[in-house]
């Protein structure tokens, strides 16, 4: 008899670990309804100086593909050097009004990059490459959505074939994703999982999809 009340509470506090996990609120996206994205160069936080230019270079697809205008990355690049500004840090102070009055987009797009390259680990080796973001309407200055991702090379790996064989694997692993630069590739990865509409918690549909303002209904 004793031993019910202490399953009664391990089972409680399992069904508050099974909700926490609650659908994000997009009340302010919805209502904002931005229809361009100013994508910012991403300020890198990861040992790799490949990081930004990378991840800047696979951002515009996922949310073209979403339904929104991105302005060029070109374009942006220069108009930023044109305005003395290069370091994203720099970058993402500029005030949202500025940056409205400068592209006349609906919204600016800040990543940060978390994790970039491809690192070994004794026995395992593998390149990951995690992110942040947040979509801030440029027009008053209101956070409208933020998410995080995360893809690695060595997804799905079962380190079979016993101890050796998993250290010459990693070895192997190592110097191949390094040469061929597979930190470029892990890259498009994640941010295909951050931005593209219709995942979990992720960005909502534009108003150039077919899926628009059917996707991401506020929480009540």
């Amino acid at each position: 008899m004793a031993r019910t009340p202490l399953l009664v509470v391990i089972l409680a506090l399992l069904g508050g670990c099974a909700t926490s996990h609650k659908a994000y609120d997009y009340t302010a996206f919805r209502e904002a309804r931005p229809a361009s994205i100013l994508v910012l160069p991403p300020v890198n936080e990861s040992p790799d100086i490949k990081a930004t230019h990378s991840m800047l270079a696979h951002a515009t697809a996922p949310l073209a593909e979403s339904g929104y205008y991105v302005f060029p990355v070109t374009l942006v690049d220069e108009t930023f050097k044109h305005n003395g500004l290069t370091a994203p840090a720099d970058i993402h102070e500029v005030a949202p009004a500025k940056l409205r009055e400068i592209f006349g987009a609906d919204a600016a797009l800040y990543i940060n990059v978390k994790q970039y390259g491809t690192s070994y680990k004794v026995i395992a080796s593998e390149t990951r490459v995690t992110a942040e973001a947040r979509l801030v309407d440029l027009r008053t200055g209101n956070q409208l959505w933020h998410g995080a991702a995360t893809a690695s090379s060595a997804e799905g790996d079962n380190n079979s074939g016993g101890l050796a064989g998993m250290l010459i694997k990693a070895v192997v692993r190592q110097i191949i994703e390094t040469i061929a630069e597979q930190g470029h590739v892990i890259a498009g990865q994640t941010s295909s999982r951050l931005l593209s509409a219709g995942m979990p918690n992720g960005i909502l549909h534009g108003p150039r999809s077919p899926q628009y303002q059917k996707d991401g209904q506020a929480l009540r």
